[in-house]
């Protein structure tokens, strides 16, 4: 990961004003020379009593950092605490950190998914949620809001793809489950000490390339006639399930 990969890039007025407030931990903001307002003045006045560095750019340059043209000519990195490389956090995993439960994101499109589920996984001490760059949503304002700000503190794990991250986790012992509509149930099913649960698209679930690193599929149970649930919804189930057998 590249020095600006440790943070998360925050964007639009009320967002940045309330990351300011609550604490977080904003190592620089960027606001745009055309940027005006209560607001702006509000945010550049806290950010000098506690002594964040501001840039004045362009309105371009705040589109390149926040690949969005709703920017609201403000952008603020904000140190994502937990956050690391994939193939840094997998050799940490053995001796006394050998039992590692983690979750893998395939195909996540939904930015509010994404950030319930992040907060979801925090909360019940999952060890890493992996977030890949390509195919999943990116922790955008969307997820970090939908997240209640757990996002900053979120043991999120950076990969390439979902099939590269698999592949990792194959090479490092770890055993790899689909959840799915189908499989046994996983309040029945015994579950490995280094283990990774996949999570697949809203709509069309795992990929092909995903589903043949996984030793088996899982599944939650349901009834009257329900077919499936919110794949956030699954996460929290599955996410518990694991803190109840680790308590």
């Amino acid at each position: 990961m590249s020095p600006r990969d440790k943070f998360l890039t925050l964007h639009g007025r009320k967002p940045v004003l309330e990351a300011l407030i609550s604490g977080e931990e904003i190592t620089q903001l960027h606001i745009s020379k055309k940027a005006t307002g209560e607001i702006i003045q509000e945010i550049k006045k806290l950010s000098a009593e506690k002594g964040v560095k501001v840039e004045i750019v362009t309105d371009n340059r705040i589109a390149a950092l926040t690949r969005s043209g709703q920017h609201q000519g403000i952008a603020a990195d904000v140190r994502a605490q937990r956050m690391q490389a994939l193939s840094n956090f997998l050799p940490q995993r053995n001796g006394r950190n050998h039992k590692t439960a983690v979750l893998l994101l395939d195909g996540i499109h939904n930015p509010a998914n994404l950030g319930m589920i992040l907060r979801t996984a925090t909360a019940a001490g999952m060890d890493g949620v992996i977030v890949p760059e390509k195919g999943t949503a990116s922790v955008n304002p969307v997820a970090i809001k939908a997240s209640a700000g757990t996002a900053f503190k979120s043991p999120i794990l950076r990969v390439d793809t979902a099939t590269n991250a698999a592949n990792q986790l194959i090479a490092e012992r770890f055993k790899v489950f689909a959840l799915s509509s189908s499989g046994p149930n996983i309040f029945q099913t015994d579950l490995p000490e280094r283990v990774a649960l996949v999570l697949g698209n809203e709509s069309s679930g795992i990929s092909g390339e995903v589903l043949e690193f996984c030793t088996g599929m899982i599944s939650i149970p349901l009834h009257n006639r329900i077919e499936s649930l919110n794949v956030a919804a699954t996460a929290a189930v599955a996410c518990y399930e694991i803190a109840r057998r680790n308590k």
